[in-house]
């Protein structure tokens, strides 16, 4: 399963989170290839500690010249959000230049409500929780880049063949 040691390592940690992006429209069931994983993790400092220490302990690294430490300060997020326009920090695999993780450097909505409507997907014994199909779409609204208004009509597709 793509990305499998990942989920399992947050699941061992403990780590709040949900997939979004085009992982989260597969978990979903909407074909779409994709190539890196974005999460929105609970912007706690414990829980963003447990996912950098996961993080590192799989061997990922930012791919930005920083510490993997300073994605838990928030006041250096606010920075590289002001000065660099940073809306994603990206952790990506030394040997596996392919295997990349995308994390939200804030809340683009508030994590309690998207934790609330969260979907859950069992594979391989993993629990993984996915971003709900109404948050995606707001979510790929806020975006709108061609690539997310062309994801929204493929969710919006599925749902309506699903009540069908």
């Amino acid at each position: 399963m793509f990305y499998e040691e990942v989920f399992r390592k947050l699941a061992q940690e403990n780590v709040e989170y949900v997939v979004v992006g085009g992982v989260a429209l597969v978990l979903h069931g909407v074909v779409r290839l994709t190539g890196d994983l974005d999460l929105f993790l609970e912007m706690g400092s414990a829980n963003l500690g447990r996912f950098v220490g996961a993080m590192t302990a799989l061997g990922y690294k930012p791919k930005v010249p920083v510490k993997a430490e300073d994605f838990i300060k928030p006041e250096k997020r606010r920075q590289w959000k002001k000065e660099k326009g940073m809306q994603v920090f990206s952790f990506y695999h030394p040997e596996k230049p392919m295997d990349l993780i995308d994390v939200f450097v804030d809340e683009p909505m508030p994590y309690e409500e998207v934790k609330r409507y969260k979907k859950v997907v069992e594979a391989k014994g993993i629990q993984i929780p996915v971003l709900s199909v109404k948050h995606l779409k707001q979510l790929k609204r806020i975006s709108a880049r061609p690539q997310d208004l062309a994801d929204i009509e493929a969710l919006e597709e599925m749902e309506s063949e699903q009540s069908e």
